[in-house]
């Protein structure tokens, strides 16, 4: 799913995205930039608006806590230490996470403290 809206409000953004949005675009994107987020959604990869996404790190770094919490512990331990350092490799790491796209696997990154 890909929300278009006109209002650059954070709440909008982080509601949608743990609603299961994979992108999220302002009504004033290129429609060059919009074919392109609807190809990125399709694809089954995920888009978010450039200000989003500085605002929605922003949110969340300094909300990290200093250790992992138990149940992001027992989903790393899924992972090995290349897939770790790896974690391009989104296909088969996001199965094993039971993850949808590049988005939830960045805000789970930083809420295991990886990033």
């Amino acid at each position: 799913m890909l929300i278009l809206t006109t209002f650059d409000l954070d709440e909008y953004a982080f509601d949608g995205l743990r609603a299961g949005a994979s992108g999220f675009l302002l009504k004033n994107a290129l429609p060059a930039e919009l074919l392109g987020a609807i190809r990125t959604v399709a694809a089954e990869d995920a888009v978010v608006a450039p200000r989003v996404t500085r605002r929605l790190l922003e949110t969340v770094a300094h909300r990290l806590p200093s250790s992992a919490t138990t149940a992001v512990d027992a989903r790393l331990d899924r992972l090995t230490p290349r897939e770790r350092d790896i974690l391009s490799h989104f296909k088969h790491v996001l199965a094993k996470l039971g993850l949808r796209d590049r988005v939830q696997a960045v805000i789970f990154a930083y809420e295991a403290g990886l990033v």
